[in-house]
């Protein structure tokens, strides 16, 4: 359920922060928000959204939002999870550019002018990723990992950044308008904005070491980072062809086990014995599995054509070039140029 609107006028930017436990942190976030959202023309709102905080920081957002009219606050009854916290977030957002940030001051808000004047200036980017070149966290516990989970997210999907888990992004809206978040896909969002149409590029943001609060993060999150992994590399490659991924599996497996008990029929038909060869167990195992999977592929092709007949999610994003009366193309809008992906590091 989202807000009722706004009686305001919509404002350019909308900056959405996941806030968890942040108590210490978020007189200061707001105050460094708004001195470096009044540097720069554009008119902003900030949108805090706690997921379920049990420090007071829920009291004390409501505090904060009495002073400063740009602030909205979003509570959620309980915690769900940063992905679930940015969503919420994202339904809410009004500004034609989205901004998304951490609340423990690690990121520097004084760069938001810097990701958006990039976005103003280059109507060939459609989101503008932060890259901490010189991180402020200990080299094993948060470093270690990071580079880890850089390298395998951008080896698997293709866009390659030097860092994915910097949350100081800024976005063209129609991009955030077209992709959902749920789990933890909220580490894949260049991924999926990427197969929204964006276009990506990356520039180096400040960070600062951690001053109030608890990390919420671990070198137990590297494992965590795979297994989503697996699920957007799917999502990405085979959500409108899922008979490709588990039918090619299938085939993988059916085809040496047709051989093996290929070659133990005719073995019997020279009147040897194969009732107790190992072989025969492994030749139908095989058999079994890929069939299975073979299945599996095809109940998939029946779900995504039910859920597209029934309206779903489109298929792709498109629009129409029309040249205007004298001839000549027309100037792109802020967000909606050609649809074509180019991934700058």
């Amino acid at each position: 359920m989202t807000d009722a609107p706004s009686p305001h006028p919509a404002p350019d930017v909308s900056i959405v922060v996941p806030i968890y436990n942040e108590y210490d942190n978020l007189p200061q976030l707001i105050e460094r928000v708004g001195r470096a959202m009044h540097t720069q023309p554009l008119t902003f709102e900030l949108i805090a959204v706690d997921d379920g905080s049990s420090d007071g920081s829920r009291a004390r957002l409501r505090e904060l939002a009495a002073k400063h009219p740009w602030l909205r606050v979003v509570l959620l009854v309980r915690n769900y999870g940063q992905s679930s916290a940015l969503q919420a977030g994202f339904d809410r957002v009004r500004g034609r550019y989205v901004v998304t940030l951490d609340a423990d001051l690690q990121n520097e808000p004084g760069d938001i002018p810097l990701l958006l004047e990039r976005l103003e200036t280059d109507s060939e980017i459609d989101v503008v990723s932060g890259w901490r070149q010189n991180r402020q966290d200990a080299e094993i516990s948060r470093k270690l990992p990071s580079r880890i989970a850089n390298r395998l997210i951008s080896r698997a999907t293709g866009v390659h950044l030097h860092d994915y888990g910097c949350a100081l992004k800024a976005y063209r809206r129609p991009i955030i308008d077209r992709i959902r978040l749920y789990g933890e896909l909220h580490r894949f969002i260049p991924s999926l904005a990427k197969d929204a149409g964006a276009r990506i590029a990356e520039v180096p943001v400040r960070h600062h070491a951690r001053t109030h609060g608890v990390s919420k993060y671990g070198i137990d999150r590297t494992f965590r980072v795979i297994l989503d992994l697996i699920l957007v590399v799917f999502f990405l490659r085979y959500r409108q062809r899922p008979l490709h991924a588990f039918g090619g599996l299938g085939l993988w497996l059916t085809a040496p086990g047709v051989l093996i008990l290929a070659w133990l029929l005719l073995w019997k038909f020279m009147g040897h014995d194969i009732g107790d060869r190992p072989l025969l167990l492994v030749g139908v195992m095989l058999l079994l599995m890929g069939a299975q999977l073979i299945a599996a592929g095809l109940i998939g092709e029946l779900l995504i054509r039910i859920y597209h007949e029934a309206g779903g999610a489109p298929q792709f994003h498109a629009e129409e070039y029309r040249p205007d009366e004298t001839g000549n193309p027309p100037a792109a809008p802020a967000g909606q140029a050609a649809t074509a992906i180019n991934t700058r590091a």
